[in-house]
């Protein structure tokens, strides 16, 4: 069984990105194993809650309980399908989610969401 990684999504400057990129290489460099942890980064964190917004959040809670469907989602959330499959673009886009077509007997095709780990971190430093 595959380990899922561990998700951070925080707000950082330049600096700190390069010096964790540079850590990381160092590591690769030295046959050393990665940590399994995944940090995705944002300068602003206006920028992040603008993209993880209210909305986006609750959909990646919703799979992190249990992979659903487009359709599933759209009833829990009680949301628009097509905004649901417009935020599963984003995040997916982002690596926070992933999703896959699947065969739906009877009902054609459905896309089926889970999340890429079972907890996600948010971190945003103000200042």
């Amino acid at each position: 069984m595959k380990v899922k990684p561990t998700v951070t999504v925080r707000t950082d400057d330049i600096a700190s990105f390069f010096k964790r990129a540079k850590d990381a290489a160092r590591r690769a460099d030295q046959g050393k194993p990665f940590s399994g942890k995944v940090t995705l980064s944002f300068e602003d964190p206006q920028r992040m809650f603008a993209v993880l917004s209210v909305a986006r959040r609750r959909l990646m809670v919703e799979v992190m309980q249990e992979p659903k469907t487009i359709s599933q989602l759209s009833t829990r959330l009680q949301r628009n399908r097509s905004a649901i499959t417009k935020d599963v673009g984003v995040l997916e886009s982002l690596g926070l989610i992933v999703s896959q077509r699947e065969v739906n007997p009877g009902h054609g095709i459905q896309k089926i969401v889970r999340a890429v780990a079972p907890k996600i971190e948010l971190v945003a430093t103000l200042g």
